[in-house]
């Protein structure tokens, strides 16, 4: 009996990203925002307690679901090593190459006998509409695909009812990024919403964890 195996693609539930916004198979909306850390155990008791009672409000807050994941990764030293070694041939100081040598040799015996990562934290806000002609489905309905067995090329009113019904489904996602945000920065917590180029970089990263990317970063 022969096992038909099944692309990789088929257990990812997302469909496409576009402008930002995660478009899953169930025609959903996800939008992924980027925090900044908070570290409590450089705060006082009262301003630990403070700081948890304003995230359970937070929480509390929301009329909607949200996930909250983070992504560790080991740090790559290497582009910062490659740094260091050209500065290292612009000295013109004997002593200042022994010492940026040195220097080197210590962050990469560090970087070997220490677990160093670096930790990125994020929130996945969701937002699913009624479909087009769904009866008893909700979210967001794309097009037919051109040339896929039994679909039909889709008319010019699909495609501009499609465009209508993502602008709409994305203001009512956005409104809900901008409460997320603004609830966030009440305590000290930085937030920026990920953008198309973004998004996917995070996505490769999870699905390739042994691939070394360049790093997000988040706005100042």
């Amino acid at each position: 009996m022969a096992i038909q195996s099944k692309a990789a693609q088929d257990f990812v539930p997302i469909k496409e990203v576009r402008d930002g916004v995660v478009v899953l198979k169930d025609g959903s909306l996800r939008a992924l925002i980027m925090t900044s850390s908070l570290n409590l155990a450089l705060k006082s008791e009262d301003e630990q307690t403070a700081t948890i009672l304003q995230f359970q409000g937070f929480l509390n807050s929301l009329d909607f679901s949200i996930q909250i994941f983070i992504q560790s990764r080991k740090l790559d030293i290497k582009p910062y090593i490659t740094m260091l070694e050209d500065r290292m041939k612009e000295q013109l100081e004997d002593l200042l190459k022994i010492q940026t040598r040195e220097y080197i040799d210590f962050i990469k015996n560090l970087a070997e006998t220490r677990n160093i990562m670096t930790k990125n934290f994020f929130i996945v806000v969701p937002y699913s509409a009624p479909s087009i002609g769904g009866k008893g489905s909700s979210g967001f309905s794309l097009p037919p695909i051109p040339g896929m067995t039994g679909n039909k090329e889709p008319t010019a009113e699909s495609r501009i009812a499609e465009t209508e019904l993502f602008e709409e489904s994305r203001s009512q996602l956005d409104q809900r990024v901008s409460v997320v945000a603004q609830g966030l920065s009440r305590f000290g917590v930085r937030a920026v919403q990920l953008g198309t180029e973004e998004v996917i970089e995070v996505f490769y990263k999870i699905f390739n964890p042994g691939e070394t990317e360049k790093a997000i970063k988040l706005n100042q």
